[in-house]
C-alpha cells in the first residue's frame, strides 16, 4: 500500500512538472494582455499593428531620456519604454531600443547626441530646477533617433505650449507616443518618398526663409518638386499634396485653372496665404505700416471650394512679443505685439490634437461658406479675447506705449485655418472659355466639372506660419521661434513646424495612424482633501491587510496539514 501511495506521489509530481514546462512553452509562444486604462493606452491601434507585421529587418530605437531628469520626465522616458515594449510584443527582434543621455559622444566621433539633434532640428528644452545650492539650469532633450538600413531619422517627444512645464503638458505627450514612433517606423521603412509640388511664379519666397520648411520638414519626409505655375504645364496627378506658401503676385486664370483641374482629378492643397501686405520691414524702418489687399485674384477660387478670406487682422491679447523702445531712450523692452496671435489648438481633429501654440503673423480671419458635399473643420482659431480690424489699416509701432484696450478684445474663436473635405466643383464649371479649353487639349487632358472622388484642402489665412526668421549673420532658426528671445532664457519654439508636419502627414499618408493620433490621456489628478481626511484609513489597511491574509493562509494551511494528517491515521 505503501508503494503505491509513493508511485502515485511521484507519477503526480511528473505529470505536474510536465504540465508546468507546456504551460509556460505555449506561454511563450501565446500571450494576450488585458488593458483595463479607460483610454486603453496599452492597446496598440490596428494600423499600428500591421505596419510593425509588415516590418523587415531590424529597427533601432534611441532615446535620449535617461539620467537626472525631472520627475515629468522621467515618467515620459518610463512611457516611452512601455511603449517600445508594446511594439516589440508585436514585431518580435525586429525592435531594439537603447536609452542613452544625449550628452554621450557619438561613436568613433568627438560630436555629442546633443550637438547632432541640435543640427536636425530638435532643439533642447532648458528647464531651472531648485537644488540645495540654489537654482541650476539644466537642457532636456526629449528626443529620439531611430535608425534602419543606414538611415536615421530624429523623433520629437514632446512639444510643449508654454516654457512651463505641466503634468497635462506631458500627459499629452505620452498619448502621442504609439503616433510618433509608428510614423517613424512608417517614414523610414517606405523606400520611396510621396512627392510634394512647392509652388512658385507669384511671388512665394525662395530665400532663407524657406530653410526650416525645406531642410527639417519637406525634404527628410518628401520627395520635393518646385513647380511653376506660370511656366510648367498642368499639375501632375503624381503630386501628392501642392504647397503654396505666402504669395505675393496676383494669379491669372491659366494658374487657377491648373489648380482647379489639379484639385478636380483629386489633387490635395495647403494654403498658406497673406491676403493683405504687411510686413515687419516696413515696420522696423518706419515704424509704421498700412496693411492692404494685394489682390491675389484667389477669392472666387476661395469662395467656389466653401471658403472665403478675410481683409482683415486679427489681433489677440494671447500673442507673442517684440522689443518696443517704450521711453525713447534706446532701451528696448519686450512687449506683447496683438498683430502676432498665438492660436491654441481645440483637439478637435488629428491634427491638432495635443498640438502646442501655434503662432502667426498678422493674420487674416476665415468664414465658412455652404458648399454641396463639402464638410469643414476648424483647425486653428483664436483665444477667446480677440478682436478683428478692418483694412486698410495703419499699423504703428506706437501702439505699444499704452496697454491694449481690454474691453475691445471681447470676440472669441476667430477662425484662422479650416480643413475642407468632399467633392469639390469646379470654378470654371459652365464658364470654360475656349482659349481654357485649348489650353488643356494641348496636354491631351479632359476638363472636369467636378471632382472624380473626395479629396481634401486646407485653407490657413497666414503665409508666415511655415515661414522661419533669418538672425544676424544671416543664419536661419526654426519656425515659430522669436528672433529676439532665440538665445535668451526666454527662448521658446512654438508648434508651427508640428502644425505644418501634421498637415502634411494627414493629407499625404494613407496608413491609417490618425487613429493612433487621435489618443488622449487623462490626467487624473488626486482629490488632495480625500487624501488628508482617510490618509490614516489607508495607512493602517495597507498596514493590516497583509498581515492578516498571512494569518488567514497560515491558519488554512495548518488545517488542511491536520485534516491531512488525521485521515492517514484513521
Amino acid at each position: 500500500m505503501a508503494f503505491k501511495k509513493q508511485y502515485y506521489s511521484r507519477v503526480s509530481i511528473l505529470v505536474a512538472g510536465l504540465f508546468l514546462l507546456l504551460l509556460n512553452w505555449a506561454a511563450s509562444v501565446w500571450h494576450t494582455r488585458i488593458d483595463f486604462t479607460a483610454e486603453k493606452r496599452f492597446t496598440l491601434s490596428e494600423a499600428t499593428k500591421n505596419l510593425l507585421k509588415k516590418t523587415e529587418g531590424v529597427i533601432e530605437v534611441q532615446v535620449f531620456l535617461t539620467g537626472n531628469l525631472p520627475s515629468g520626465f522621467r515618467q515620459l522616458g518610463k512611457s516611452t519604454e512601455e511603449m517600445l515594449q508594446e511594439f516589440k510584443e508585436v514585431a518580435g527582434n525586429k525592435i531594439e531600443y537603447h536609452f542613452i543621455s544625449a550628452d554621450e559622444k557619438m561613436p568613433g566621433t568627438a560630436t555629442s547626441y546633443a550637438d547632432t539633434l541640435v543640427s536636425m532640428g530638435l532643439y533642447p528644452i532648458n528647464l531651472t530646477s531648485q537644488v540645495e545650492q540654489g537654482q541650476q539650469q539644466q537642457l532636456v532633450y526629449p528626443a529620439a533617433f531611430m535608425a534602419y538600413n543606414n538611415r536615421v531619422i530624429p523623433i520629437s517627444l514632446y512639444q510643449g505650449k508654454t516654457p512651463l512645464i505641466n503634468f497635462q503638458e506631458l500627459s499629452s505627450a505620452a498619448a502621442l507616443l504609439e503616433y510618433k514612433l509608428a510614423d517613424g517606423i512608417s517614414k523610414i521603412t517606405t523606400n520611396e518618398k510621396p512627392v510634394v509640388a512647392f509652388a512658385i511664379g507669384n511671388g512665394e519666397p525662395e530665400d532663407y526663409s524657406t530653410y526650416d520648411l525645406v531642410q527639417n520638414v519637406l525634404k527628410p519626409n518628401y520627395t520635393l518638386f518646385t513647380f511653376n505655375l506660370k511656366t510648367q504645364p498642368l499639375l501632375p496627378k503624381e503630386f501628392k499634396v501642392l504647397l503654396v506658401v505666402k504669395p505675393t503676385l496676383p494669379f491669372g486664370d491659366d494658374e487657377k485653372l491648373k489648380i482647379d483641374q489639379y484639385v478636380m482629378n483629386g489633387g490635395k492643397i495647403i494654403w498658406f496665404v497673406d491676403r493683405l501686405d504687411a510686413e515687419m520691414d516696413s515696420l522696423q524702418i518706419k515704424n509704421e505700416v498700412i496693411a492692404y489687399d494685394r489682390n491675389l485674384n484667389l477669392t472666387d477660387l476661395y469662395f467656389r471650394y466653401g471658403v472665403r478670406q478675410n481683409p482683415d487682422l486679427v489681433m489677440d491679447l494671447q500673442c507673442d512679443q517684440l522689443p518696443f523702445d517704450v521711453n525713447g531712450n534706446g532701451q528696448f523692452e519686450l512687449l506683447p505685439w496683438n498683430y502676432f496671435p498665438v492660436f491654441d489648438s481645440k483637439n478637435n481633429h488629428p491634427i491638432n490634437r495635443n498640438l502646442g501654440f501655434v503662432v502667426g503673423r498678422f493674420v487674416n480671419s476665415i468664414d465658412t461658406i455652404e458648399a454641396a458635399g463639402i464638410k469643414k473643420t476648424i483647425l486653428l482659431s483664436s483665444s477667446a479675447n480677440a478682436r478683428k480690424i478692418g483694412t486698410p489699416a495703419l499699423i504703428s509701432g506706437k501702439e505699444n506705449v499704452n496697454a491694449p484696450e481690454n474691453d475691445k478684445f471681447k470676440t472669441a474663436n476667430i477662425p484662422v485655418a479650416v480643413l475642407l473635405e468632399g467633392k469639390f466643383r469646379s470654378l470654371y464649371a459652365n464658364r470654360l472659355s475656349q482659349a481654357m479649353q485649348d489650353s488643356l487639349l494641348k496636354y491631351n487632358a479632359q476638363y472636369l466639372p467636378e471632382n472624380i472622388h473626395d479629396t481634401k484642402m486646407i485653407m490657413v489665412a497666414d503665409g508666415d506660419i511655415p515661414l522661419n526668421a533669418v538672425i544676424k549673420g544671416g543664419q536661419p532658426i526654426a519656425m515659430g521661434m522669436n528672433p529676439y528671445t532665440y538665445g535668451t532664457q526666454r527662448e521658446f519654439m512654438f508648434a508651427n513646424r508640428e502644425f505644418v508636419l501634421n498637415c502634411l502627414e494627414f493629407l499625404v499618408n494613407e496608413n491609417g495612424l490618425s487613429e493612433a493620433r487621435g489618443k488622449d490621456f487623462v490626467v487624473r489628478l488626486l482629490d488632495i482633501k480625500k487624501v488628508k481626511e482617510e490618509k490614516k484609513f489607508w495607512q493602517g489597511f495597507n498596514t493590516i491587510l497583509p498581515v492578516i491574509l498571512v494569518l488567514i493562509f497560515a491558519l488554512f494551511f495548518t488545517w488542511m496539514r491536520k485534516r491531512k494528517y488525521a485521515k492517514r491515521n484513521l
